[in-house]
């Protein structure tokens, strides 16, 4: 028996248009392909897992990068937490794949592409990134680094929602409750799993804040650039 034929992007049924009101998306940052006369210097180029999706990125750091705990990373991303980096919708250059891509919407549970989305490849189902009204949030973990000196500029910086976490990591970075600076500090003592009365008090604290999706849409607020006054 042959191997089934792959149609491009199956989720959402571009069949490879660029046309019409429905296509508008390609033609707009993260998505639309970078002309020669922009001068978009690469500097990391990523890729899924399958390699149908490719791109290239232009900024040397990123805004910044965090691990996050909660439930909805944990579930969709299939790992103790994300990795992830925040960047301008600019930064971004797709050179392959363009219309292969998925888009699933958490808050509800659709594939429409209705920001904020998790965006995948349509194929091997790879997380590409996360759209947010102004800011992408990228995984680092697609990305080809040539050196530790590339990997260094994508060190995170802290951890978010660490009371949901199903594994204690002692490196020494800030361990936040909820969202970065906007929640309580944990230290890695008090996070310790010998404290289940801090940590039963500090779980239904962010139950609250995730029921109803509240924490992913708040969330995607700072990925949007709230923080960064933008």
């Amino acid at each position: 028996m042959s191997a089934p034929t792959y149609t491009a992007n199956g989720d959402n049924g571009d069949n490879g248009s660029t046309e019409g009101e429905l296509n508008a998306w390609k033609h707009r940052a993260p998505y639309a392909i970078h002309h020669p006369s922009e001068h978009f210097e690469t500097r990391y180029r990523g890729a899924c897992h399958c390699g149908r999706v490719r791109y290239q990125l232009s900024r040397e750091k990123p805004l910044d990068c965090k691990y996050c705990h909660c439930l909805t990373c944990q579930k969709l991303h299939g790992a103790p937490f994300q990795w992830c980096a925040i960047f301008h919708k600019t930064d971004i250059n797709f050179t392959h794949g363009h219309h292969d891509l998925g888009w699933y919407d958490p808050s509800s549970q659709s594939t429409s592409h209705h920001l904020p989305c998790k965006v995948s490849c349509a194929y091997c189902r790879t997380p590409i990134m996360d759209e947010g009204r102004n800011m992408i949030l990228l995984f680092p973990s697609l990305i080809d680094f040539e050196s530790e000196v590339d990997r260094k500029n994508f060190e995170a910086s802290c951890h978010m929602f660490y009371g949901r976490r199903v594994v204690d990591v002692n490196d020494g970075k800030p361990k936040w409750t909820g969202l970065s600076e906007q929640s309580e500090l944990m230290s890695e003592d008090e996070g310790g799993r010998g404290n289940e009365g801090k940590r039963k008090r500090i779980e239904e604290r962010e139950r609250e804040v995730e029921e109803g999706g509240r924490d992913g849409e708040k969330k995607q607020r700072e990925e949007d650039g709230e923080k960064h006054g933008e």
